[in-house]
Formats: structure tokens, sequence, C-alpha cells
């Protein structure tokens, strides 16, 4: 049966395509020219405007924010994924009473709102953590506690478990369509040679379905990273947080606004280059693998056979 499911464009067709394109690329270079004369009328080019961000003490500012975003999206996806992989594992096992509870988890968490999530770890808990944050400080290298935002503990924690319950509960889903789209050969041929069920999961499934899941783990991960945007609610001091400060007393919203965009489309950018770097990586293994078993002698095995 044939894959291909239209017939490729002939010449007329390629022409209206062209046309068609160069129509947009023209009509959202009118749709920025226009935003820009309409900024520029109300004045906000001026350079008074932009001049507090070459002020070292506003740089600053964005800098401690931006570690700050960096620090809460981090923990929240190493968590959120490892979350992801014990829900996971627990929705597809046999047992009911495992399988049973990790569907609930995952559905109810899926279904919350992650800034009901933030507000509730926030006011039930923060009394708790903050004598944990200074603790930590006190117990740890000055360096080490810096670089884990000890000192912001009380913010950082309800907003790091929320993102991890909301995108864990997300990614177990991602993980549980990944391993169920691995062909059930892989499997049943897995256990046929002697393999026990972790061991098929952890050694045959789980690659096969890497590169299966990997653009809806990076597209979650990106979730992750705009939704630390939230932790604004609870004074934690991420980008935007930040930035109000910066306009609320140099009343230049939209240069701040601006600023802080460039800086999140930027770190999503450079996290889609990582995952097609990753991708490639991993298709080139892959590739290197099947072309070593493909010149193997027919009836051999890679372990030596038997």
């Amino acid at each position: 049966m044939s894959l291909i499911l239209f017939d490729a464009p002939g010449p007329r067709a390629r022409r209206r395509a062209h046309i068609g394109s160069a129509i947009a690329v023209a009509l959202f270079a009118a749709l920025v020219g226009w935003v820009f004369w309409r900024l520029n009328d109300r004045e906000q080019f001026d350079s008074e405007l932009w001049e507090p961000f070459t002020d070292r003490g506003i740089q600053k500012a964005i800098a401690r924010g931006f570690g700050a975003t960096i620090r809460a999206a981090l923990f929240a996806i190493l968590l959120a994924l490892l979350l992801g992989v014990i829900l996971a594992a627990g929705r597809i096992s046999s047992r009911r009473w495992l399988r049973w509870p990790c569907v609930a988890f995952v559905e109810f968490f899926r279904a919350t709102p992650v800034v009901i999530l933030i507000l509730f770890l926030f006011i039930a808990f923060s009394g708790d953590l903050e004598p944990i944050g200074d603790d930590l400080s006190d117990a740890l290298p000055d360096r080490v506690a810096s670089i884990l935002g000890t000192d912001q503990f009380g913010t950082l924690a309800p907003l790091v478990i929320a993102l991890m319950l909301y995108n864990g509960a997300v990614l177990a889903e991602v993980f549980r369509a990944g391993i169920s789209a691995v062909p059930k050969g892989q499997r049943e041929a897995a256990l046929a040679v002697g393999l026990t069920q972790r061991q098929t999961m952890r050694q045959i499934l789980l690659p096969q379905a890497t590169r299966i899941m990997l653009p809806a783990i990076v597209s979650q991960a990106v979730v992750a990273l705009k939704d630390t945007s939230l932790g604004f609610i609870i004074a934690y001091p991420e980008l935007v947080r930040v930035g109000r400060n910066i306009y609320d007393t140099r009343f230049n919203i939209l240069p701040t606004v601006f600023i802080i965009t460039v800086i999140y489309v930027t770190l999503n950018m450079a996290l889609d280059g990582f995952a097609r770097w990753l991708e490639h990586r991993q298709s080139r293994r892959y590739g290197r693998a099947a072309a070593a078993a493909a010149i193997l002698p027919a009836g051999t095995m890679a372990d030596g056979g038997v």
C-alpha cells in the first residue's frame, strides 16, 4: 500500500504556493512595520526609556532573575521527568493496586491549574519551608547554597513542586504513549530470551521509546520553563517579577516587557536547539548500530550466538 497521501505539486501549484508565501511575508512585514510605527508615535523608542538597561544595578537584577528562572525550571524539569517515569511505569503495570492510584494521580494533577497548585502549596507550607531553607543555608557551603537558592526556599519550593506535579503527570502520559508505540514484538522477544520485566523496560523499551517521545518531552520542558513566570504571584524573584520591579520604578513597561520576552524566546530556542542536537546524535548512534547489525552473517547473534 502506498504511503503517499497526495501528489507532488506541479508547476502551477508551486507558483501559487510561492505567491501565497510572498503575500503572507508582505502582510507580516506590514504588520510589524505598523506596530513599530505606533510604538515610535508613542515615544516608546526614546533613549530615556531604554537607558535604565545600561545601569549596572539593573543588569545585575536581570541576571539574578535569569538565574532564578533557570534554577526553578531545571529543578522542575528534572523532578518532573523522574516523576513521569515512575507514574508511567505504574500506569502500565499489571497490578491493579499500583496502576489505579497512578491513573488517579495523573488525571487529578493534569486537570488542576498550575497557578492553583502554586498558591495552595505556598499558603499551606511556606511557613514550614522557610526554616528548612535557613537550615540548609547554614549547613551548606555558601557557594552551594547560592546555587541551590536556599535563601529563596520559601517561594522556590512551592513553585518547583507545583511544576513537578503538573508536568510529571503530563510526562507520564507521554512516556506511556511512547512505550506503547514500541512494537509489541520487542517486549515479547526480550522476555523470550530471559530478560526480566525491569530489564526489558530499561534496556529495550525505554531506549526505543525515547526517540519517539523526545519532541513531546522538549515541548513540555518549554512549558515548564515558561510556567516559572507564575512564581510572580508568590513573589519568587524570577524574570517577570524582576521586570515588574523595574518598570514600577522606571515607568518603562514596553521596553521592559520586550527585554524579558527576548530572554524567554532565547531560552526556548536554546532548549529546542539542544533537543535537535540530541535527536541527531541519537539518530547517528542508532544508524551505526543498525549498520553493524546488518553486516552480521545470517543466523548469528551480536553476543556471539549459542
